[in-house]
């Protein structure tokens, strides 16, 4: 499997980055062992959490992503340097427990690295945008860590090119470590957030980006075409969004490149996100081993120029 160097980290990742989001909520602790296992013997080597994760299920605490993460590692024959683990900080974890605040950062550090059952995390990114503190002190905070060393590489999700320019200029101007990595959301159907100033920052300042909803929530696998589809599913109402005019032209290029190609949608649509200017991998997630497959085959899917024209104009 090649690997992608990861903006200006030495972290060196696989085409496709595994979604933790489902652990624990559509994925059960056996199933997630299994999609894991799959995933590394598969040559993939990037695992993306976030220490809210699943706390919107119903009996879930946050955490639980991480903690089924941990239990995997410990019992698995992937050797600790071999697995690059991606997490979170700064979404609502409960009363006085969100943010980036240097103290919560080091307390929400601590209790992922407890969760995960490791002594480092190998890039923690800033999960959202904390108008109430100043880049400086959240910076410094992710500084001590890395001199601690309980993580190695720093980053950040939902930032738009204004702020994360901002958090550039506040860490040279403090000599402290920068954002090297953008997790944004950015897919076939959502991509005016990502292009244009925030692509052209990342490509300049060399940032790594790895993108989320890299599925449109599983609306660009195919199958979901109409509300009906959408029903009783974990994730209706995103998903039924995603069905306007624009969302059927979309699908239609995809049955058009699958036709010519004989690969399936999700395929394709991890395919485009990869040859797309300044993204490294993008972020897919899987409850099934076939599932898995169309992530693991998008990983050596070539499109051509044709299909990536045909895929362009569909979401414009």
């Amino acid at each position: 499997m090649d690997l992608r160097k990861l903006g200006r980290t030495d972290l060196l990742v696989a085409p496709i980055v595994f979604g933790g989001n489902v652990f624990g909520w559509t994925a059960d602790e056996k199933t997630s062992y299994a999609l894991l296992d799959a995933f590394f013997e598969a040559g993939l080597n990037t695992i993306d959490t976030a220490d809210v994760y699943s706390r919107w299920v119903p009996g879930n605490k946050g955490g639980d992503s991480e903690e089924i993460i941990g239990k995997w590692l410990k019992q698995s024959r992937v050797a600790r340097d071999k697995a690059i683990i991606i997490t979170k900080v700064g979404s609502d974890m409960g009363p006085g427990k969100k943010g980036l605040k240097a103290d919560y950062i080091i307390e929400a550090a601590e209790a992922s690295l407890k969760r995960l059952q490791t002594d480092h995390i190998d890039l923690y990114l800033s999960h959202w945008p904390d108008p109430e503190t100043p880049h400086e002190e959240s910076l410094a905070a992710y500084a001590k860590l890395k001199e601690q060393g309980k993580i190695r590489h720093v980053g950040c999700s939902n930032l738009d090119a204004t702020q994360l320019q901002a958090s550039l200029d506040a860490a040279a101007k403090a000599g402290l470590p920068r954002y090297d990595v953008l997790q944004p959301e950015y897919n076939l159907y959502a991509r005016d957030s990502f292009e244009g100033p925030l692509a052209d920052l990342c490509v300049k300042e060399e940032i790594g980006v790895i993108t989320y909803f890299s599925l449109a929530a599983g609306f660009l696998t195919g199958k979901y075409r109409t509300k009906a589809d959408t029903e009783g599913r974990a994730r209706e109402n995103r998903v039924a969004a995603y069905l306007d005019d624009k969302g059927l032209r979309i699908l239609a290029a995809l049955d058009k490149v699958a036709a010519e190609t004989g690969a399936k949608p999700a395929e394709i649509a991890l395919a485009w996100l990869l040859r797309k200017r300044g993204v490294t991998a993008p972020i897919a997630s899987a409850t099934s081993l076939g599932q898995l497959d169309a992530l693991i085959n998008s990983a050596k899917l070539s499109l051509s120029d044709e299909a990536m024209r045909l895929l362009d104009a569909a979401g414009e």
